[in-house]
This record gives structure tokens, C-alpha cells and sequence, in this order.
């Protein structure tokens, strides 16, 4: 018997392919960057093309690294950045337009319009979901109205949409799926009956035909091809959610906070939705077949590594994203420096399109120290806007916060993190619970793991940040956020 799983983690800004074995220890790992592509003020876009050979190329290396070959592995899991839209031809298997990545903010007037009739929140009570250019279901829309000869071709069966999880599943079994996490983030999902909703794609003027089936985020959805022939493709869930699985947040009140490109926040709120009333998302968590789905509240940051990666690709300020730590640490505090990253808008809980970017406090005395120091601190102040709302929206006051991602090794981050919520930060041994989530969920779909309890036995402590600041510091310090918050607004 195979004594490996393996899991896709598709990201933002990096494909990588993790081998996993029994005991959850993460055997052989290979990763590569893909492009980002700027072609206008607010666009992004990705080359999906690029993303599935970055894809295939990770899996085989990740492989070699081990000394193993497909055989080996019981199953494959997909995880991916959610909301990033790609069409693809039915026939050929080639995309038909680039991604349009979760960031992008060009359906911005698509969503207005939507929201002439009924307001920001028209489709809240099915979806769990305000309108704003973050999902899926405008950006297809957009797609449709642009690109030459789409909508016809959707019509008439031949063009395919997806997140990323769904157009990588399409080329390793043929299938046209996704899973309960990645459609509830579409606008297009009725959150309860766990089904497209056909008001939502007629608003949207979406053709059925192009939508993918929704499966299970613990399920075999099909045979590998090519370089995982044989293997069962199993377990899809979108990057936060499997965040949460791998840090085995099964019980309702558990919450983990990511910190990668963006900053997510997602609470398992059980088998019933919330709705919110603070500005956050009701989204599906996970379903293993057969049961009901398990639901969460999430607060979603666009910003957070990625600002990092505006200091060193943009401004230069650092060679390596590594470099931030140290040169944030050369001095005490920002300085009064506050940095805003509201380069897309800013999303939970404030939910504006119209927010830019902006460095304010600045003095004669300040220096890059301090801005880093200030891009850094941004990320902690975003989290508790974030976990005030998903406390006064649950009724759940958090005692701890799970935390993982790129971004966890960094101690000054999280020292900060931990001050200005008042509880202890913890983070796993293995921080890498994202490609963890997915490899645990593609296991749990052909028997490899033998239950949640299994899973949530390979959790284990791997640090711990207490609080140390006096809490009236560090109500000032959030207070003057706020107020550099307020700056962004009426920009765009």
C-alpha cells in the first residue's frame, strides 16, 4: 500500500507540491513562482497556462526529491487561491483569456450596477457575500462581455469557468469540478442548498453550461493522468480553508489566522451560517462527503505579504523579503509612521473600493527602518480589525489565535500580533498547514487517514507569543490605525 499522499498548493504567487506521509511530516517539497502581470492600474492577471506547468513541474520534482514515483502516492489533493477566474476551451484544454486574479478590481463598475438594485448586500442572504470585485462571479461576467466570441462559445457548451482548483483537476482527470469552499466563493453558490443558484447566474448573465459541478471538499473526483496516472485525485479545498483543516480546527469557536500574500481569518462556526453584521464573509469551511458541510466566518485582508514584495519589487527597500525582519528591528517602534495597503481597496471589514494606499506620519526623523517597521505592523492592525468584527458577529472571544503561513517566522510580526490582541499567538510545528490541509483532506477521501480525529492527532505546538505591551498602549496605537484607515478613503 502506498505510504504517501501528495497535495497541489497553488498560489498567489508560487505552485508548489508537497509529499506527505502518515504521520503528517511533509517528506519532499519543490516550489516555483509564476507571473504577475499588471497590464492596467487595479488589474492582475495570471497565465493559467504557466500556473498548470508550473503545476505539473513541482509534482515531478517534489517526487524525485523523495526517491518516489506516482505509484507511491495513495492520493492528491488540489488546494488554490481562491476567486482567481479562469475560462478554458472545452476541446483543447487551453485557457481562452488570462486569470483574472482574486486582487483585480476592473469589475468595479460591473458590481455597482448589481448593486443599483438592492444595494452592496442584493445577494448576502443566499451567498454569505457582499458584491465587490473579490469574487468570482463579476469577473466571469466581465469575461463574457469582453472577450470576443466567449459568451457564444459558453452558450454553446465549449468554454469552461473554474477557480484554479477546477482548471488544475480539469487537466489531471478531464473533470469539470469544484468543491463547496471554492464555489461559495463565487457569488453564484446558494450557501444552504450547497447548489448554483440560477437568480444568481441570470443577474450575472452566466450560462449554466460553463459552471463546474460542485463536489465535496473530501471526495475522489477522478482518475490522474499524465504525470499522476493512476493516482486518485482527491480532496479540494480553497487556500484558506485548507489552512484551517491542516491546523484542525474541526470545533465550532476554533479560529487560525494565515499570513501570506493576503491575511485570512476564518472561525468554524459549525453546521449553520452566520450571517454577518460587521462587514465579514459566510463561507463554506469544508464537507466530507456523505455529511453535512461545515461552515465558518472569515475576514479577508488583501495585503499582507504582498506588502512586503511592494518594498522589495517596487521601492527596492529590500533585496529578499527575508531582509524585512532585521531592518524593521533596527528601530523600536514606526516612529508614527502608518501604512495603509489599500492598493485594491480595502476589504473586511471595511469593504471599500474606492480606499488607495497611503503612508502617513511621515517626519524628517523617519526612515525605511520605519517603514518597513509600519508595512509590517499593518498586517497585525488588519487582523484585529478582522477579529473584532468575527467577535461581535459570533459571540465567540478568542483565547488564543492559531496562526501559519510565510509570514509566522517572522517573531517581530507576531510578538506585535500577540500585544495588540492581548492573547497568546500560537503557531505549529509545521507551519505549512495550507499544502498540509489539502494533503489531509485527499487521505481522509481513499481511507489513508482513518478519521478527523486522526488528522487533528498530528497537530502539534511549535511556538508561542504572550503579550507583553500595557493594553492602553496598544488601544493608542489602534486608534491612530484607525484614524490612518480614514486617510484611505474617496481615492479611486
Amino acid at each position: 500500500m502506498a505510504d504517501f499522499v501528495g497535495a497541489i498548493d497553488q498560489g498567489t504567487t508560487s505552485t508548489r507540491f508537497a509529499v506527505v506521509d502518515r504521520g503528517g511530516r511533509i517528506a519532499a517539497m519543490a516550489q516555483q513562482e509564476h507571473r504577475q502581470v499588471y497590464p492596467r492600474p487595479g488589474w492582475v492577471e495570471h497565465d493559467a497556462a504557466e500556473i498548470r506547468d508550473r503545476a505539473w513541474a513541482v509534482l515531478q520534482e517534489a517526487l524525485s526529491q523523495a526517491g518516489l514515483g506516482a505509484a507511491d502516492l495513495a492520493a492528491v489533493g488540489v488546494t488554490n487561491q481562491r476567486e482567481t477566474t479562469v475560462v478554458w476551451d472545452r476541446a483543447t484544454g487551453e485557457p481562452l483569456a488570462p486569470a483574472i486574479v482574486w486582487q483585480d478590481t476592473r469589475t468595479a463598475d460591473l458590481c455597482a450596477a448589481l448593486a443599483a438594485e438592492g444595494g452592496p448586500d442584493r445577494f448576502r442572504a443566499a451567498t454569505g457575500l457582499p458584491l465587490a470585485t473579490y469574487f468570482s462571479g463579476p469577473k466571469l461576467a466581465w469575461l463574457l462581455a469582453e472577450v470576443p466570441g466567449l459568451r457564444s462559445r459558453a452558450e454553446a457548451g465549449e468554454a469552461l469557468f473554474g477557480n484554479v482548483d477546477s482548471w488544475l483537476i480539469w487537466g489531471l482527470t478531464g473533470r469539470h469540478v469544484t468543491d463547496v469552499t471554492n464555489a461559495s466563493r463565487t457569488l453564484l453558490m446558494d450557501l444552504r442548498r450547497l447548489a448554483w443558484e440560477p437568480a444568481l447566474t441570470s443577474a450575472m448573465g452566466i450560462p449554466p453550461a460553463m459552471l463546474p459541478e460542485i463536489r465535496p471538499s473530501v471526495a475522489v473526483y477522478g482518475e490522474g493522468r499524465g504525470p499522476l496516472a493512476g493516482v486518485p485525485i482527491a480532496g479540494d479545498l480553497g487556500d484558506q480553508q485548507a489552512a484551517l483543516f491542516g491546523q484542525a480546527c474541526f470545533r465550532p469557536g476554533r479560529a487560525k489566522n494565515t499570513y501570506g500574500t493576503g491575511c485570512f481569518l476564518l472561525l468554524n462556526t459549525g453546521e449553520r451560517p452566520i450571517p454577518s453584521r460587521h462587514g465579514l464573509l459566510t463561507t463554506v469551511a469544508y464537507q466530507l462527503e456523505g455529511e453535512p458541510a461545515v461552515y465558518a466566518l472569515e475576514g479577508s485582508v488583501a495585503f499582507a505579504g504582498a506588502g512586503v514584495q511592494w518594498l522589495r519589487d517596487n521601492l527596492g527597500l529590500i533585496s529578499a523579503a527575508s531582509e524585512i525582519e532585521a531592518l524593521a528591528g533596527g528601530v523600536p517602534d514606526s516612529g508614527g509612521v502608518c501604512f495603509v495597503p489599500a492598493f485594491s481597496g480595502l476589504f473586511a471589514p471595511y469593504w471599500r473600493p474606492d480606499a488607495r494606499g497611503v503612508i502617513v506620519g511621515l517626519t524628517r526623523f523617519s526612515d525605511r527602518r520605519h517603514l518597513a517597521r509600519a508595512v509590517l505592523e499593518s498586517t497585525a492592525y488588519q487582523t484585529r480589525d478582522v477579529l473584532e468584527a468575527m467577535e461581535a458577529d459570533s459571540g465567540v472571544t478568542l483565547d488564543a489565535l492559531a496562526v501559519d503561513g510565510g509570514m509566522v517566522g517572522n517573531e517581530l510580526l507576531m510578538q506585535f500580533q500577540a500585544d495588540l490582541l492581548g492573547v497568546p499567538v500560537v503557531r505549529p510545528i509545521a507551519a505549512e498547514t495550507t499544502v498540509l490541509g489539502a494533503a489531509y483532506a485527499a487521505g481522509l477521501a481513499v481511507g489513508f487517514f482513518s478519521g478527523l480525529e486522526e488528522v487533528a492527532a498530528l497537530w502539534a505546538e511549535g511556538g508561542r507569543w504572550q503579550p507583553v505591551m500595557e493594553r492602553a498602549e496598544a488601544d493608542r496605537l489602534y486608534a491612530r490605525w484607525h484614524k490612518a484607515v480614514e486617510r484611505t478613503y474617496g481615492w479611486a
